[in-house]
């Protein structure tokens, strides 16, 4: 049974990266279970950075990403607030991350996610009582 956990902008990507067909089923399986059981969680960050790399990097057509969006869409979505960047400023000074990685933890905190799913964080590390898990590892 899958655990209430936030989705990183990387699973999105890998999803629809073709080049990189292990990774590619891995993020498909990972996003498929999370969007079946209602336990994934996504920010607004998170869908304007895989957007930002599907135009891109991925060079992906305008309606293949309005699809990805319209599918993503139906994750919870956690929106930046005042608050949130405010805890994520702090969380950024506190564990010496980039701003836009303590926003995602922040938002996999703000929704009461036990997990975070992300390559880019260090795996098993608690950060403000969210587990970095490389799903890839």
């Amino acid at each position: 049974m899958s655990v209430r956990s936030f989705i990183d902008t990387n699973l999105l990507i890998y999803a629809d990266a073709s080049d990189e067909p292990d990774k590619q089923s891995q993020a498909i399986a990972v996003i498929r279970e999370h969007r079946l059981a209602r336990t994934g969680v996504i920010s607004t960050q998170v869908l304007q950075e895989f957007i930002a790399t599907a135009i891109r990097k991925l060079t992906l057509p305008p309606e293949l990403i309005r699809e990805r969006v319209a599918f993503y869409s139906g994750f919870e979505m956690i929106n930046a607030s005042v608050s949130l960047i405010m805890a994520a400023i702090d969380l950024r000074e506190l564990h010496q991350l980039s701003f836009w990685d303590a926003m995602i933890v922040q938002a996999a905190r703000a929704a009461s996610c036990t997990v975070l799913l992300s390559e880019d964080l260090q795996t098993n590390a608690t950060l403000s009582g969210v587990r970095i898990v490389n799903p890839f590892a």
